[in-house]
């Protein structure tokens, strides 16, 4: 086969080593031909052999090395889907399209979103394709415009319930009035009149019902099958043949009254009117997460501009302009604190009770609520970037995502509809035939229940409903999950591996303990060591240049600077070379330790971070930092335990400092001593021994082992880099989140199989009770209504779970 080139767009690129870094990794890819990493336009072009590769590991490659390909996406919202096998016949169909990379279409949303190559596909063609097979794609409608179009379907909808019911509930009362223990109910002659009963049904078949004929004349066109053609063939076999025997009457005389079954069709289209009015409904709350998200947000804001007050509407804020927020008032945008003391209740993003407190250079989140002080603050994130408008993304698209059992029920229902049909005919021959020879009335009765007992709604609802409402439940608790299949790959791990520094501890250190050799004076020794370490970046750096400073030493400026990674620093200030670091840089620098030895292990042994001093390749002295507990970590590892993990605690950290820590959480495995590039090393290996692993991190360092790990957690008060590569953002730096996701997804995965169970086993009962003749038509029509109303609303139980184990 031919070469293929992809161009991939690439974002987290912040200079030129990041584009080498990647160019470096695709090329090592088997199949990989050539590969050219354009920092400056954020892109990169791959040729590689298709045989061997595919762009699925292109892009897992760039996202293991910590970045992220951005794809061309288009979302659109469906009109005219029925059931399951709708959306599973236009998935299909345009995923066959050239250039169209991946599609998921989400029959309890009614939405479809395609990730593509605009090079090869355009929307506008994507909407032809769907028009054609009787469906209508629109542009992505906001949450206001949705829910002002869901209030019109469902107006819509009532108007035809309502007509179809009062045509409807006389041609009922001829049926009932028929039942010998409801004999005494008055029945007008006229009703018994068969041009009556002709009239009133008549309507409901043909103008009510067009929307079930006009389905099932584009599936089949398409040659395929859904709920219309069931609806349009069970309805139209009852109406046409109380037709048939209406012209037989008329033509014999117009004498007697023959045995009429309008009712049955006119029945089964206003009950099946009334359960799409209900699931619209119903639908309609399982988004309500979302608004309640939106309506958190602030209407104005007010800016400073030209020295005066000015209050405009949050859209029209610009980015680095300053507002003014006063005790009680919503914070707009995201931004930083420039004058001002405050409380922040950040409750409705974090799920975190306690007000924070906030003074000058601190951030905060627009939407949350300034408690009891004046606050002057510089906007850093406007419109679609501010952490609200991220949230409000994240959530719609892991309830516009698929699980993959939801792919499984999609398959099923895809060729459900044919196998009831073959299933609705045979039992009419048999029953034609062997049961009743020859009458055919008996055989219609079965058949028609059987087609309509049969629509797979409650099939098609049993999964989507239950994400939409998981998501949405999990997002108000400050737990975002970011696409439905990491929701439901959650409840399958059974390792939890933690990163230490910012996720089990506070990762805010402090100067804890000094030791200089006798020889040397104290302050000239940690002038040199501040001066060094102020170069770094690293928490325990700014934490011994903090500590050094409280003692009143001044620093100095350094002449050279080098990180070494896992190992410590390098530095030259006042032409003196300075190293602080591990026994491993010192070991290497060829530099002997053994009379600060003692000591290192002594602080170790008590949870300290111990660093060596060399000084011109002479041992110098030894600092301890101390980063302290979170104050739940200890409580929510003994949740995790008791759900059945068992949790692990990965750092870059000496073995004595990390056992220390553990021990005071109650985990029992610890992998210390990692450099940044291996931790994703350890993730695998504990992959290999069959174990299912969730990584739990909040640093840039962490973002391989993210992306690496069956499911990565990162924790919303770390990086960018690391939320972007993880599967479910934590927003709150909080490890009882962790436990929590666990017992979302476990919650919502058991709501799922019961809702399946419930759909698998109606259908399983339904129709061989129908089959035997034992069900009439208009009860099966009313059973297929309930039986979508139930799932949708036992989804909807998880909008009122709680987190209690």
């Amino acid at each position: 086969m031919a070469s293929k080139e992809k161009t991939l767009r690439i974002d987290g690129m912040t200079c030129a080593a990041c584009a080498r870094r990647i160019e470096k990794g695709l090329s090592k890819i088997e199949g990989v031909e050539e590969a050219n990493v354009n920092f400056a336009l954020e892109r990169s072009t791959v040729v590689y052999d298709p045989d061997k590769t595919n762009v699925q590991e292109l892009k897992e490659k760039v996202e293991h090395l910590g970045y992220s390909v951005v794809q061309e996406k288009v979302e659109f919202d469906i009109s005219g889907m029925t059931c399951a096998a709708c959306a599973n016949r236009i998935e299909k169909r345009v995923r066959k399209m050239e250039g169209v990379e991946e599609v998921n279409v989400n029959f309890a949303l009614e939405t479809m979103t395609v990730v593509y190559d605009h090079q090869q596909v355009t929307p506008a063609e994507m909407k032809q394709i769907v028009h054609k097979l009787g469906y209508e794609l629109t542009s992505k409608l906001n949450e206001a415009e949705k829910v002002d179009h869901k209030e019109v379907e469902i107006q819509r909808q009532s108007r035809k319930f309502l007509l179809s019911l009062i045509l409807t509930i006389p041609l009922f009362w001829t049926m009932v009035a028929h039942f010998e223990f409801l004999s005494f109910l008055y029945l007008p002659d006229i009703l018994m009149n068969p041009w009556v009963q002709l009239m009133l049904a008549t309507p409901v078949q043909f103008v009510v019902g067009a929307q079930f004929y006009k389905g099932a004349y584009h599936a089949l066109k398409n040659k395929s099958a859904n709920m219309d053609v069931l609806v349009a063939l069970g309805t139209s076999a009852s109406y046409f043949y109380s037709l048939y025997l209406v012209w037989e009457w008329a033509a014999a005389g117009a004498e007697g009254m023959p045995q009429l079954y309008f009712e049955t069709s006119a029945v089964i289209i206003t009950l099946i009117l009334l359960g799409k009015l209900f699931e619209v409904r119903a639908k309609g709350k399982t988004s309500q997460a979302i608004q309640k998200l939106l309506s958190l947000q602030a209407k104005t804001a007010r800016v400073l501009r030209n020295g005066n007050e000015v209050e405009i509407p949050i859209e029209e804020v610009m980015a680095g302009e300053v507002i003014l927020v006063k005790p009680g008032e919503k914070i707009p945008v995201d931004g930083e604190i420039l004058e001002g003391r405050s409380a922040i209740d950040e409750s409705m993003i974090t799920g975190e009770s306690i007000p924070v407190d906030k003074t000058a250079g601190d951030a905060v989140i627009g939407a949350t609520i300034n408690k009891n002080g004046s606050l002057k603050i510089k906007a850093t994130k406007v419109g679609s970037d501010t952490a609200l408008a991220q949230i409000v993304k994240v959530v719609e698209e892991a309830q516009g995502s698929k699980a993959d059992i939801q792919r499984l029920a999609d398959k099923i229902s895809g060729v459900f509809v044919p196998v009831v049909v073959a299933i609705a005919v045979v039992t009419f021959f048999i029953w034609y035939f062997a049961v009743t020879p020859g009458d055919f009335r008996s055989a219609l009765i079965p058949t028609i229940s059987i087609l309509v007992i049969a629509c797979p709604c409650a099939l098609g609802l049993a999964t989507p409903t239950s994400i939409m409402a998981g998501s949405g439940r999990a997002a108000e608790m400050g737990l975002l999950f970011k696409g439905g299949e990491h929701l439901e790959h959650t409840q399958t791990i059974d390792t939890v591996v933690l990163d230490k520094t910012g996720t089990v501890t506070k990762g805010e250190p402090s100067l804890t303990d000094v030791m200089i050799a006798d020889y040397l004076e104290e302050t000239d020794i940690l002038q040199l060591v501040g001066t060094a370490e102020k170069q770094s970046e690293h928490p325990l750096a700014q934490a011994i240049v903090d500590g050094i400073k409280e003692k009143g030493i001044s620093l100095l400026n350094a002449e050279e600077f080098e990180a070494l990674p896992g190992r410590g620093i390098r530095a030259v200030v006042h032409a003196k070379e300075v190293l602080i670091g591990t026994r491993k840089l010192m070991t290497e620098s060829g530099i002997a330790i053994q009379p600060l030895e003692a000591t290192m292990e002594k602080w170790e042994s008590e949870g300290k971070t111990a660093m060596l001093i060399a000084i011109d390749q002479q041992i110098a002295g030894v600092v301890a930092v101390a980063d302290t507990l979170k104050e739940t970590s200890e409580e929510a590892i003994s949740r995790m335990k008791k759900l059945g993990l068992e949790v692990v605690i990965l750092t870059g950290d000496n073995q004595r400092t990390a056992e220390a820590i553990a021990r005071k959480v109650g985990v029992e495995r610890v992998i210390a001593e990692v450099l940044p590039e291996q931790k994703s090393g350890e993730i695998k290996k504990l992959q290999e021994q069959g174990k299912n692993v969730a990584m739990v991190g909040d640093g840039i360092n962490d973002a391989p082992a993210l992306a690496t790990a069956n499911v990565g957690m990162a924790v919303g008060t770390g990086t960018d880099i690391a939320i972007e590569a993880a599967d479910i953002t934590l927003m709150r730096g909080d490890l009882n989140s962790v436990a929590d996701a666990f017992l979302m997804s476990r919650k919502t995965m058991r709501n799922i199989k019961q809702n399946l169970f419930f759909a698998f086993f109606y259908n399983t009962i339904g129709i061989p009770v129908a089959a035997m003749g034992l069900l009439a038509p208009w009860v099966a029509g009313a059973a297929m209504a309930f039986s979508s109303v139930s799932v949708v609303l036992n989804a909807l139980r998880l909008q009122k779970v709680s987190m209690k184990d």
